[in-house]
């Protein structure tokens, strides 16, 4: 599994396969994607998507799962949101 981030027209950390199926996740959940922007996606890290994804928090500032939760959620084999702006909440 890959991770990319996204920052325009909003934030989100999306696991993927490939770029194209995390642009395909931005487009389904997110918004559209202007694909002429490429600078405006990025490959990351899996710690670095671990722990954007350990550190979300519902609309009230709690977590939003437990760790366990968490690591089982990250580690699903489907392309998945792992992070969206808060703007979008």
């Amino acid at each position: 599994m890959r991770y990319f981030e996204f920052n325009s027209p909003y934030w989100a950390l999306i696991k993927a396969e490939t770029e194209d199926q995390a642009i395909e996740k931005y487009n389904e959940i997110v918004a559209d994607y202007d694909e002429e922007t490429d600078d405006e996606i990025k490959e990351v890290e899996r710690d670095y998507a671990l722990v954007i994804h350990a550190r979300t928090q519902s609309d009230d500032g709690g977590l939003v799962r437990s760790v366990s939760e968490t690591i089982e959620d990250f580690n699903k084999p489907e392309a998945d949101i792992l992070a969206i702006t808060s703007e979008l909440c």
